[in-house]
C-alpha cells in the first residue's frame, strides 16, 4: 500500500500471534488485538499463526514475534520458522539472537556460576550441593514454559528428582524453593526502559500494578538487558525481591514477552506503542 500524503511505499509488517492460545491470568488475543491496531496506524499488517510463519515470512518487510504462545508446542514450526528467516535475510523482531528465554533457560545456570543475583539454578546432580537450604525445591525443564511440568520436592528427594523426571541431567532445573515480598517486571524496547508492574500478592502473579523502579532497581534490570546477546526487540526482565529486600532474577524473557499493556495509564501505554513503532521503522531502514 503506498502512503496516501507522501507516495511512498508503506512497511509491510507480518504480526506473528496466537490469538487461541490460553494463557492462565492474561489474555494473549486482547493485547494483540490492541497492539496491532496501533500498529496499522504506521504499518500495513497482516496476522498470523506461528506454524504459518515459515512460509509466509519472505513477503513482508518486516516480521514482529508477539504473543505465539510457547514453541515447546510447535518446536518443528519454530525451527522452520527461524532456519527460513536465516535463509532470506528476513528482518525480525525480536532478532533471533537472544540468550534469555529464547535460548532455553541454561541461562539461569551460567548466571548463577556466574556469582549474579539470580535465583540459584542447578541442572546437574553433582551441583545440587551449591544450592542454599530451604524447605523445598523447585525442579522444572530447561525447556519449559508456563509452568509446564514444574514440581515441588523435599530435599532427600533432590537427586531422585532428574531419574524421575525421565530427561536426567542437562534437561531439567532445581532451584529452591524461596519466600520472597513481590515480583517485579521491568519492561525495555531496544535497550531502552519503558514501565515496571509488580504482583503485590505473591499468590496471584499476574494480578499486577504500576511499581516506580528506583535507580537501584533499574540499575538491576539493565544489568541483564546489557548481559543479553539480543540485538534488537522488546525485554521483560522479571525479579523477586526477598525478605532482605534484594532482588534476584526469575526470568530474562527474550522471545515474546506478555506486556500486560491494559494495566498501563494511557499515557504509558501509547509511550510504549509509539517506541515500538520507532524500533520497526529502524529494523527496516
Amino acid at each position: 500500500m503506498v502512503n496516501a500524503l507522501s507516495g511512498a511505499p508503506r512497511t509491510s509488517v507480518l504480526f506473528v500471534t496466537d490469538l487461541a492460545y490460553q494463557a492462565r491470568g492474561r489474555r494473549y488475543c486482547d493485547e494483540d488485538v490492541f497492539l496491532t491496531s496501533r500498529l496499522r496506524e504506521a504499518f500495513d499488517v497482516a496476522l498470523c499463526h506461528p506454524k504459518d510463519a515459515a512460509a509466509l515470512l519472505g513477503g513482508f518487510d518486516a516480521v514482529v514475534v508477539r504473543n505465539s504462545g510457547p514453541v515447546l508446542y510447535y518446536p518443528e514450526a519454530y525451527a522452520a520458522f527461524r532456519n527460513r528467516a536465516r535463509e532470506v535475510g528476513a528482518r525480525v523482531y525480536n532478532s533471533l539472537d537472544g540468550g534469555g528465554d529464547m535460548a532455553g533457560k541454561q541461562y539461569l545456570v551460567d548466571l548463577t556460576r556466574a556469582g549474579c543475583p539470580v535465583i540459584p539454578t542447578v541442572d546437574r546432580v553433582a551441583d545440587l550441593g551449591l544450592l542454599p537450604g530451604a524447605a523445598e525445591y523447585v525442579v522444572k525443564p530447561k525447556l519449559g514454559a508456563d509452568s509446564a511440568g514444574l514440581r515441588f520436592v523435599r530435599e532427600a528427594e533432590l537427586a531422585g528428582a532428574f531419574a524421575d523426571g525421565g530427561d536426567g541431567e542437562g534437561a531439567l532445573l532445581v532451584q529452591p524453593r524461596i519466600g520472597f515480598r513481590y515480583e517485579v517486571s521491568f519492561y525495555f524496547v531496544d535497550q531502552d526502559f519503558q514501565y515496571a508492574l509488580y504482583a503485590p500478592d505473591p499468590e496471584r502473579r499476574w494480578v499486577l500494578e504500576p511499581y516506580t523502579a528506583s535507580g537501584a532497581d533499574l540499575d538491576f534490570a539493565r544489568r541483564f538487558v546489557a548481559w543479553n546477546s539480543l540485538g534488537r526487540g522488546i525485554q521483560r526482565v522479571d525479579a523477586c525481591r526477598t525478605a532482605g529486600g534484594g532482588l534476584l532474577l526469575v526470568e530474562l524473557e527474550d522471545l515474546n514477552p506478555y506486556l500486560s499493556l491494559d494495566l498501563l495509564p494511557t499515557g504509558v501505554r501509547d509511550a510504549f506503542v509509539a517506541r515500538m513503532i520507532t524500533a520497526v521503522r529502524e529494523l527496516t531502514a
